[in-house]
């Protein structure tokens, strides 16, 4: 039975996409040290995503822009990543196995794994392929907005995060819907 994991990256920052991945791992080519994503330094995530990239038997990345969080909610906006990523995929899978409680509606069935990106190794490598491909997204908007310093914060509300939006104003890569964008931005 051919199994995705899916996971998502970027639920809890004020900017930038949500971005979900699904991945069909490979029997005949393991990979090992898989594990959620936030358990991992970033050097390790980086290699651990090339090795799925490599010989995962499918991946794919998916997200949901800035727009789409703010008119659908960030929940539906996480679901329609989910169902991005799942579609994209070159072989279907026959179950999915999605970390978390919600379930996106996918054309299979669908099983969700609370703590899924620490149990199951293909949930763990779709953690990982999300939170590289967010966390390179976060680099390229820092390279256009240097400064909100997303190279260090990606996006989370922290306190410099916060800061640099009142002295700097909020721009287009900002989570309106988010109650600390529409505080700060009054």
């Amino acid at each position: 039975m051919k199994v995705c994991g899916v996971d998502e990256a970027g639920r809890g920052p004020i900017a930038g996409p949500v971005y979900a991945a699904a991945v069909i791992l490979d029997p005949a080519r393991p990979i090992d040290g898989l594990k959620d994503s936030k358990q991992l330094t970033a050097p390790r995530r980086e290699a651990l995503a090339d090795a799925i990239r490599n010989r995962a038997a499918a991946w794919s990345v998916a997200f949901a822009t800035v727009e789409e969080i703010d008119r659908l909610n960030i929940l539906q906006a996480t679901l329609l990543a989910m169902q991005r990523a799942v579609s994209g995929l070159r072989v279907l899978p026959d179950e999915a196995w999605v970390d978390g409680n919600r379930p996106p509606v996918l054309a299979m069935p669908v099983r969700t794994v609370v703590g899924g990106d620490r149990i199951h190794p293909c949930i763990s490598a779709a953690s990982i392929l999300a939170k590289t491909e967010r966390d390179a997204e976060m680099l390229r908007l820092h390279d256009r907005f240097p400064h909100y310093g997303l190279d260090r914060h990606k996006g989370y509300p922290t306190a410099a995060h916060l800061a640099a939006i009142r002295e700097h104003g909020v721009c287009e890569i900002y989570r309106h819907s988010f109650a600390p964008v529409r505080r700060v931005s009054g």
